[in-house]
């Protein structure tokens, strides 16, 4: 099966950890439910990368919503990717931006979210969200609509 759909990271008793940034790990298949609009959303809670000025790390949870088309990400690919991050320096706005960016070229998804709540620094926690509707559909208005209604409520936060 793993042959069938070209998956290379699933089922290897061997995993190679990117030293650095490297969007070359992700890898996809086939949505077996193409023509369902369906949400997969991942959770991540152990995300690091580094202060681009700084050199030190930010911690962070990211959270991946997507509304598949013909592919999906493969998790443990998804997870080697967030990995590459690591020893990676960029703004937590860039983070969460190249993530969404580079899910968009791999999986061409009907709809996207990537939102980071970064660990507070020197008192401060940054939060940032952006998304994603591909262009000429229904999602595209939801895009919208998600941005511009995104965190009205926020949670109370006492423990950042």
């Amino acid at each position: 099966m793993r042959e069938k759909e070209n998956l290379t990271k699933l089922g290897s008793k061997v995993t190679t950890y990117a030293a650095d940034y490297d969007p070359g790990v992700l890898e996809t298949f086939q949505n077996k439910h193409p023509d369902n609009d369906y949400f997969v959303k991942f959770n991540c809670p152990e995300f690091t990368s580094l202060c681009p000025i700084t050199g030190q790390p930010d911690f962070a949870t990211i959270y991946i919503s997507y509304v598949p088309g013909e592919k999906m990400v493969e998790s443990k690919s998804l997870k080697l990717y967030l990995f590459s991050f690591r020893n990676h320096g960029d703004y937590h706005e860039d983070v969460v931006n190249v993530i969404m960016k580079d899910l968009i070229r791999l999986m061409d998804p009907k709809y996207i979210e990537v939102w980071g709540k970064f660990l507070p620094r020197g008192g401060i926690s940054i939060d940032p969200y952006c998304n994603y509707g591909k262009p000429g559909t229904t999602w595209e208005a939801v895009a919208v609509d998600r941005l511009t209604h995104h965190d009205l409520y926020p949670e109370t936060v006492n423990n950042r």
